[in-house]
């Protein structure tokens, strides 16, 4: 059982960042609980009846570094400082290369990496003046492994990974330590979204989808307690995932099979026939 801690949270509106705070909270940690959409994330407080001296909710575009600073700031002097970072918040939307707007060029790379960057680096000045700490990025299978249909999100997850690995070489000596936790696809908004593209056939080609409880427990359980560098979810997949990027022409017979499985799960969700 971990001793209560104090977290900050991007996200959490909705899928992953929600079921973290309201698990966070149950267990007896403080934590700010931010998104850019705040009224949703109010209203599910309410009816959650998360403890208002414990639970912060406060809205932050993580695109923006100096809403960054100020709300971090604002946390760290409502809750005496900040012990964990939870970046979260992501945007996807699937397309191929070619047809990318360069609206969604910029929402997937202002979102998905800056909004980690800008996270990553305003936590570590506050943790490495205190000595201590742990920053926790979610990234994505699809930042293991190119993923055609997504590339856009896979490049930007790529990023996110990349940033972290090496960011977290640079913070380990000065006492924070950082994970990146690389989940397949997550039954939340976003995967519902991708239900309607046929480009997205290749996010629901797994074996099962994961909850936003498996990747929560995930954290509470492996990533807190023991820090990794990373941690990847399932792992059967992630194995598939480093030898699809270790060996990217494996894609040329298997993509054809993978997206047979995954159109066919996504007409099943849908409830089409066959």
């Amino acid at each position: 059982m971990l001793a209560p801690q104090r977290f900050f949270i991007t996200g959490c509106a909705s899928g992953i960042g929600r079921h973290a705070a309201d698990v966070l909270l149950a267990a007896g940690h403080t934590l700010f609980a931010t998104d850019v959409r705040l009224e949703p994330l109010r209203d599910f407080a309410a009816a959650r009846e998360w403890p208002g001296e414990r639970a912060h909710c406060r809205g932050l575009d993580v695109r923006d570094p100096v809403a960054w600073e100020a709300v971090f700031d604002e946390a760290t002097q409502v809750m005496g400082g900040v012990d964990v970072l939870l970046n979260v918040a992501g945007y996807l939307k699937p397309g191929y290369c070619l047809e990318a707007d360069p609206l969604e060029v910029d929402r997937h790379f202002d979102i998905n990496t800056k909004g980690v960057v800008h996270g990553t680096r305003v936590a570590a000045r506050h943790m490495v003046a205190r000595g201590r700490g742990h920053i926790i990025n979610v990234a994505s299978l699809a930042s293991l492994a190119p993923v055609p249909g997504i590339a856009l999100y896979s490049a930007s997850k790529y990023a996110v990974r990349a940033f972290s690995l090496a960011a977290a070489q640079e913070l380990r000596p000065r006492g924070v330590a950082l994970t990146v936790v690389c989940p397949d696809a997550v039954q939340t908004p976003m995967l519902d979204l991708q239900l309607h593209y046929g480009e997205a056939e290749l996010t629901f080609s797994g074996s099962r989808l994961l909850t936003p409880d498996d990747v929560v427990r995930a954290i509470v359980d492996e990533v807190l307690p023991r820090r990794p560098l990373l941690l990847a979810l399932p792992r059967s997949r992630a194995l598939l995932a480093r030898i699809a990027d270790l060996f990217p022409r494996t894609s040329h017979w298997i993509e054809p099979l993978l997206r047979k499985i995954g159109r066919a799960r996504q007409r099943r969700m849908r409830g089409e026939p066959g």
